[in-house]
C-alpha cells in the first residue's frame, strides 16, 4: 500500500459525478470494496509540487512527501503548519534560522508542510493542532518534537536525534554561529 492509500480519505469521486464528502456513514469495508472494484476513485488534496524550492526551509506537499521525506536518505525535521496560525507565523523566522545553519549539511533537511492545503498519511503523523513538528530519521523512525520553540531548543533536538551525531563542541559551534 503506498503513501496515498494510507492517507485519510476526505473526498471520493464516483464516476464523473459531483464529489461527495466521505463521512463515517460508509463503512471502511464497503469503501475498500468500491475502490477495489473501480467504482470509487480516491481523491487526496495536494498542492502542486513547487517548481522552485530554493528557500532554506523546503516546502513539502502530499505529492512530494514520499520522495522528500521518506525516500530522501536524509534526516528530516518537518513542521506541520497552517498559514493562518499565529504560533506557526511566530515560529517561521526561527525555523528559517535553523534551516540556514543546516543548509550545507547534506544529511539534514528542514521542511514545512501546509496541513490546511494537503492531506497527510494516517498513522504516520498525528496532527491535532499547529505547529506540530516531527523528526524523521533516514531509517524511517519518526520522533515527535515536544520541546521549546527557540532556535537553541530545535538545534539541540536535531543534534540529539540525528543519524550522524556530532561531538558536543561541534554542537556548541553550530549554536554559536549566529552570535558572531
Amino acid at each position: 500500500m503506498n503513501l496515498k492509500q494510507k492517507a485519510r480519505v476526505n473526498w471520493l469521486k464516483e464516476g464523473d459525478t459531483n464529489s461527495k464528502c466521505f463521512h463515517s456513514l460508509v463503512k471502511e469495508n464497503t469503501m475498500r470494496n468500491r475502490i477495489d472494484n473501480g467504482k470509487l476513485e480516491l481523491f487526496l488534496r495536494s498542492q502542486p509540487i513547487p517548481q522552485e524550492n530554493n528557500e532554506p526551509v523546503k516546502v513539502v506537499v502530499l505529492d512530494s512527501l514520499q520522495d522528500m521525506v521518506f525516500n530522501s536518505r536524509k534526516d528530516v525535521f518537518l513542521e506541520f503548519y497552517a498559514p493562518w496560525c499565529e504560533h506557526c507565523n511566530n515560529l517561521a523566522p526561527i525555523l528559517d534560522e535553523v534551516a540556514i545553519l543546516y543548509e550545507k549539511d547534506p544529511n539534514i533537511l528542514i521542511a514545512k508542510y501546509d496541513k490546511s492545503a494537503n492531506d497527510i498519511p494516517s498513522g504516520a503523523f498525528e496532527v491535532q493542532g499547529f505547529p506540530i513538528m516531527y523528526f524523521i530519521k533516514k531509517n524511517g523512525e519518526i520522533i515527535k518534537y515536544d520541546g521549546g520553540r527557540t532556535k537553541e531548543d530545535l538545534i539541540s533536538f536535531i543534534e540529539e536525534h540525528k543519524s550522524d551525531k556530532k561531538s558536543k563542541s561541534e554542537v556548541e559551534s553550530i549554536k554559536s554561529k549566529d552570535e558572531l
